[in-house]
């Protein structure tokens, strides 16, 4: 599992029903398991989100590492893609909050 921080101010954005709806704009379909969000695309055999109050966002992934290039550069471009657009930080900055 991974966190993430999120971005001060940046909850609001993906507060309620906000974060369901990132998750179908980038991976197009998405269940609700309680709290947590499931979905899958490309490489990404399962996708489980969650937030942990407002300032972490929790990611489990499973992957399917038995794909070509094509499809797993789509699949990293949309993970990053998600990523920035849940948590307000760029692929950069989030890296550099993690060290």
């Amino acid at each position: 599992m991974n966190e993430y921080d999120i971005k001060r101010g940046h909850y609001e954005k993906i507060e309620g029903s906000n974060l369901e709806i990132m998750m179908k704009d980038s991976f197009e379909s998405v269940k609700k398991e309680g709290e947590k969000l499931v979905s899958s695309f490309g490489a990404l055999e399962k996708i489980i989100v969650w937030t942990e109050g407002k300032k972490i966002l929790c990611v489990e992934t499973k992957m399917n590492t038995n794909v070509d290039d094509k499809t797993a550069t789509e699949t990293v471009r949309k993970y990053n893609q998600f990523l920035g657009r849940a948590t307000g930080f760029s692929a950069k900055e989030r890296r550099k909050r993690a060290k």
